[in-house]
């Protein structure tokens, strides 16, 4: 019998499908600071011309900080780290595109086509080359009635399996966070709450569980992965960064929105990949807007909280 030979991507398989970014390439060559941004924020995540302007202005904000910003995506197959201002915006106009994890990242690339990356594939191509931290508004989890639908994100094994940084407002507060925190735990991957003892819930900053560690300060949070790393452990680090109190919409009040989300996709059997883009998409209609103005100030805090992290771990 014939065995297949089993091939492991590794930044030096994965370069030809690869293009960085010159000022990205300029910073990781110099050991400069840099940090990944997803885009299915971009292509998924809010209506345009949002999208774009909010792209635009969380990567400012990184420069400002004084780290180099990296908005990941697959454009025509090519997995991009770092865009330039016309690609950024062709992504924020394109209708279409993929919902890109690890299942259908290489499916992306090997049929040239156009994605916006999740939290899971921006963490394999931001460890591809060397890139350490990463700012998103929130990460993927286990849906609620999971018992039933077992819709759980890929994210959460990627946590466990990709050792990078990421800066987050917490899980989704559309799935069921407790759930979430116990398969966090169960795949060993660190969960630190930034300045609080409470886990965030995206738009609001308290949930009603405990924050499993905290931390207050970026340089411990630097200290914390590079230990995980001299000490052989595994996989990534979730940093949970509440959202400013002057931007929040308070628990109270989403959990209406988002019950009556979920009775909508409920009623017109939504499932799979297309769960999360629609309750997003149903609450900012509910809340008239105010929980798109909430999703960009959690973005814009935890690119800043990001980028100090970054700069730490450079020194």
């Amino acid at each position: 019998m014939t065995r297949t030979k089993e091939i492991t991507m590794t930044p030096e398989t994965a370069r030809p499908f690869i293009d960085i970014h010159v000022p990205v390439a300029a910073a990781l060559a110099a050991g400069k600071p840099v940090v990944a941004l997803e885009s299915t924020i971009i292509t998924h995540g809010m209506p345009y011309p949002d999208n774009s302007a909010m792209a635009a202005n969380v990567e400012k904000i990184i420069t400002d900080e004084g780290a180099v910003p990296a908005t990941i995506a697959v454009v025509n197959g090519r997995i991009k780290i770092g865009l330039s201002d016309g690609e950024r915006e062709s992504l924020a106009m394109t209708g279409g595109a993929m919902k890109l994890s690890r299942a259908d990242m290489a499916y992306a690339v090997a049929e040239g086509r156009t994605g916006g990356t999740t939290v899971a594939a921006t963490m394999i191509a931001a460890h591809l080359v060397g890139i350490k931290v990463f700012a998103t508004g929130g990460i993927g989890g286990v849906h609620k009635g999971a018992e039933k639908s077992f819709d759980i994100s890929a994210d959460l094994d990627e946590l466990a399996r990709t050792p990078v940084i990421v800066v987050s407002a917490g899980a989704k507060a559309i799935l069921d966070i407790e759930k979430t925190l116990e398969v966090l735990e169960t795949r060993g991957v660190p969960v630190v709450a930034y300045g609080s003892d409470i886990v965030p819930a995206f738009w609001s900053r308290k949930s009603p569980y405990a924050a499993p560690l905290r931390l207050d300060a970026a340089e411990k949070i630097a200290r914390l992965y590079q230990t995980r790393a001299a000490l052989g452990l595994d996989g990534g680090l979730l940093v949970a960064n509440p959202v400013p109190e002057s931007d929040e919409i308070p628990t109270e009040r989403m959990a209406g929105y988002i019950k009556a989300a979920q009775k909508a996709a409920e009623a017109q059997n939504i499932s799979g990949k297309a769960v999360t883009p629609f309750l997003l998409a149903k609450i900012l209609e509910l809340t008239n807007g105010a929980s798109l103005k909430t999703n960009i100030a959690l973005v814009e805090n935890n690119a800043r909280l990001a980028a100090k992290i970054a700069i730490s771990l450079s020194r």
